[in-house]
């Protein structure tokens, strides 16, 4: 994987970072999403590298990155938290401006980065997400009965961890034949570390707390996303069935939005990083010369 790529680990004051990052051109950041690590972009990244200098890095509690210790509002796994930390490890790798991409729980982190950082960030990418105040406020039954996982792991009276810890593999069920071997292995690592299951449900206890209180905040004041913003959605998962068309939810959350359906499951840079590579390209540095541009 990430052939040509470099490893790091990057102290970011409150975290330190695995890294990898590679490439030349302008700089574009992808976030992972719940339970994956950097290498779900291991398909995507080496086809970007050609003309962007590309950072995949695990989030701060997933993967081989730190996992700063828990507090009783779970702000350490705050979405605003690990915003920060991409702040700064854009900045100690010499990127001030950087395009981001972040797929399910990378996607409210890249969302954050664009709200909290509108100096640093030129493009927003996010895939399969709505901004998690918005999923919150039109909760009903569907979505309960879909999104369950996000209450269970986000409660805290009898804690999602056992459950996970007692079998990872039968809870996360799924294999190399999607993923690839070594992403696999990268993956089944993480979520064998106890330390990382727990880091994954402080994600979630974030969500419903300190996260949901930041995007109502914002709405409230009318902050908006000011960077051009691409909404990216699979079209086998499902974001149309719980929110008809997703560009028009981020109408009111971003000032030049623009969409495109991916025929694919939830995993797109797994399961069509071709398409995808081609969109973020496309999107980010239209320049560029590869990628096609989106209208």
């Amino acid at each position: 994987m990430f052939e040509d790529f470099r490893e790091s680990r990057v102290d970011v004051g409150e975290a330190e970072l695995f890294v990898r990052h590679g490439g030349d051109g302008p700089p574009v950041l992808l976030l992972h999403g719940h339970p994956r690590t950097h290498a779900t972009w291991h398909r995507v990244a080496p086809l970007l590298a050609s003309d962007f200098t590309v950072v995949c890095p695990d989030l701060r509690g997933y993967g081989r990155s730190s996992k700063p210790p828990s507090t009783p509002d779970h702000e350490p796994y705050s979405k605003r938290a690990m915003a920060r930390d991409m702040l700064a490890l854009m900045r100690a790798l010499g990127h001030d401006w950087f395009a981001v991409a972040g797929h399910d729980r990378g996607g409210y982190v890249a969302q954050r980065l664009a709200l909290d950082h509108p100096e640093a960030v030129t493009h927003l990418t996010v895939m399969d997400v709505v901004p998690i105040g918005e999923a919150l406020s039109r909760c009903d039954a569907g979505f309960a009965a879909r999104w369950w996982h996000w209450f269970f792991l986000g409660q805290t009276a009898k804690p999602a961890e056992r459950v996970i810890d007692a079998d990872p593999d039968a809870w996360y069920r799924t294999g190399p034949e999607q993923m690839g071997e070594e992403a696999y292995q990268d993956f089944r690592r993480a979520v064998h570390d106890p330390d990382t299951v727990h880091a994954m449900c402080e994600d979630y206890r974030a969500g419903l707390g300190v996260d949901r209180a930041a995007d109502d905040a914002d709405r409230a004041a009318g902050r908006t996303i000011g960077c051009p913003t691409l909404v990216v959605w699979a079209t086998r998962d499902d974001m149309e069935e719980l929110y008809g068309d997703p560009v028009e939810v981020w109408r009111s959350w971003a000032d030049d939005v623009r969409g495109l359906a991916v025929d694919s499951g939830h995993h797109l840079a797994e399961e069509a990083p071709e398409e995808l590579a081609a969109a973020i390209a496309g999107f980010a540095a239209p320049r560029a010369g590869s990628g096609r541009r989106l209208p």
